[in-house]
């Protein structure tokens, strides 16, 4: 049955990073009318949903935005300040690859479009994946322009981990999406509307306690933000250390642990091989679909994972792109909501 699964978007493969993406044709010599303010790259193949889905924090995000002409908007603060970057994908001549075609707005343009091509993937390299199991080599086969993302912003990724530990992403993305709005600013350029800029570090440590509540997010975690926005600078340097010592120096901010350095490392750092354990569901996921284990827990997800070192955070991945789950057996977990307390 592998390689059999639906590509339509699940819960689960949208965890794995699938968010369509229209597809615009665009023929040859439409790319040769680029403005010289665009950044047009040869790359086959490349699939902006699967490469940018992870940065995407629920389908209200006000950080991020696909819009019907294939476009993916994002809006970050980058060292030198807000910037909004749009990237498209373009046919580049007869089929015969993709290619890119992006602008830049607002004091961070300039960072946003020189590190374009690590927030692309170039420095992945997918051909390291070697699959081993017949659902890990027909998912990869799916999925050729599967690239692992390197956005160079720990911040970025770190704050919505931390709104992520131990909630129902819906209760998550609706935190992130009000306090972005509300402490935020504007994204510069023509974004498309509601796109905002999350706040910066002084802005996250001043935001009220009673704000805290009344975005859905408790005390425990509204302080492990406060501390890290503290020390925002020198969280920021672990984008230039390997994974590892860069998971270790998250990890010195009391609240912040081995599922959260590694969903935010994944993302800043495009860590190919750093494996998000402490996880309610992907160890019963990783059983299941290599093992039939629905059972398994992170030891025994790691073993599984074991002949995939060096690409493990690839492998899971894969594994949520296929779709392939454990049968339900309980409900759904619980909502909670402690604005009305």
């Amino acid at each position: 049955m592998a390689g059999r699964f639906p590509l339509e978007p699940t819960r689960t493969t949208v965890r794995g990073g699938h968010t369509p993406v229209p597809v615009p044709v665009t023929d040859a010599a439409a790319t040769e009318d680029l403005a010289e303010n665009e950044n047009l790259t040869e790359a086959a193949p490349l699939d902006l949903g699967l490469t940018l889905g992870p940065l995407r924090r629920g389908p209200a995000d006000p950080t991020f935005r696909v819009t019907p002409d294939g476009s993916v908007w994002r809006a970050s603060r980058t060292p030198e300040g807000p910037g909004t970057l749009r990237i498209r994908a373009t046919a580049t001549g007869a089929g015969t690859g993709t290619g890119t075609e992006s602008e830049a707005w607002g004091p961070g343009a300039a960072w946003l479009l020189d590190r374009l091509p690590a927030l692309l993937g170039a420095e992945d390299d997918p051909t390291a994946f070697v699959p081993r199991h017949k659902l890990l080599l027909a998912t990869h086969r799916r999925r050729p322009g599967l690239r692992l993302t390197r956005t160079g912003l720990v911040l970025e990724s770190l704050i919505p981990s931390v709104l992520e530990q131990k909630v129902t992403t819906n209760e998550a993305y609706g935190s992130w999406r009000l306090l972005v709005r509300k402490y935020g600013e504007p994204a510069p350029g023509p974004a498309p509307d509601g796109m905002s800029v999350m706040p910066d570090a002084r802005a996250w440590t001043r935001i009220p306690s009673w704000e805290w509540h009344r975005a859905n997010v408790d005390g425990k975690r509204a302080a492990t933000i406060v501390r890290a926005a503290r020390v925002a600078a020198r969280l920021e340097e672990a984008v230039h250390m390997d994974p590892p010592a860069a998971r270790a120096r998250l990890e010195l901010i009391p609240g912040i642990g081995p599922w959260t350095s590694a969903e935010t490392i994944q993302r800043s750092n495009g860590a190919p091989d750093e494996v998000t354990t402490g996880d309610l569901h992907l160890p019963g996921i990783v059983g299941w679909a290599l093992a039939g284990d629905r059972t398994a827990d992170d030891e025994a997800m790691l073993d599984l994972l074991a002949p995939y070192a060096g690409q493990r955070h690839r492998a899971a991945r894969l594994i949520l792109l296929s779709g392939r789950v454990p049968p339900r057996r309980a409900p759904r977990m619980t909502p909670g909501d402690i604005t009305g307390i």
